[in-house]
């Protein structure tokens, strides 16, 4: 978990280095930062869904007795796609500068890619242990990790449907989902939290 966490606080790191101070002529500072909101937008965006994929990710593990070889490479995945997120924050910030719709439209095709690319990740991590429930800790219900499964389609189809609304029709509707759809990983990051029922191990 160590390791998990160090790499989600460098990702969330890396987000600031797109807050440049603006080219201003002097005494034009105040304009020349409240120009700049897609970046400030694009930043507290990702900064929230980076904090749900920690959140989810904490929850997750609360759950888990030990990992194998498996479950290791399940998590790397995870990592490994969420260290994505950085690159299409600042593609979309700074294409929101530009005002250039095509380039708009491009990079919100690029940010659903990588949200698709993060719940795939999920879904093999959650499909994972729900064929391995040995490695959950006693208290947890055996399907626990087989009911998480949807939760990751459904981001992988939102993420997915957003983007083409954002090329086909306006990428202010993309970013609109982007920026719902970690709510509703917040809002259910710990799944289907109930009480625990006897699970059937021998």
């Amino acid at each position: 978990m160590g390791f998990s966490d160090a790499i989600i606080a460098i990702v969330i790191t890396l987000l600031v280095l797109d807050l440049r101070p603006p080219d201003a002529e002097p005494g034009e500072l105040l304009p020349a930062l409240l120009s700049e909101w897609p970046t400030y937008l694009a930043y507290a965006g990702s900064y929230v869904y980076l904090a749900v994929i920690w959140l989810n990710h904490k929850a997750a593990f609360t759950r888990i007795r030990e990992m194998d070889r498996g479950l290791q490479w399940a998590n790397l995945g995870i990592l490994a796609t969420l260290a994505l997120v950085p690159w299409p924050t600042a593609v979309i910030a700074e294409t929101a500068r530009s005002g250039n719709l095509t380039d708009e439209r491009v990079a919100v095709a690029l940010y659903s890619l990588v949200g698709a690319l993060l719940c795939s990740s999920w879904l093999v991590f959650f499909h994972y242990l729900a064929r391995h429930p040995e490695l959950t800790r006693e208290e947890v219900d055996d399907s626990y990790f087989a009911y998480e499964r949807p939760r990751a389609l459904v981001g992988i189809v939102l993420y997915l449907v957003a983007g083409a609304v954002g090329v086909l029709v306006h990428p202010l509707i993309a970013s609109a989902v982007f920026l719902i759809l970690p709510v509703f990983y917040g809002l259910t990051s710990h799944g289907r939290d109930h009480e625990a029922r006897p699970t059937s191990r021998p």
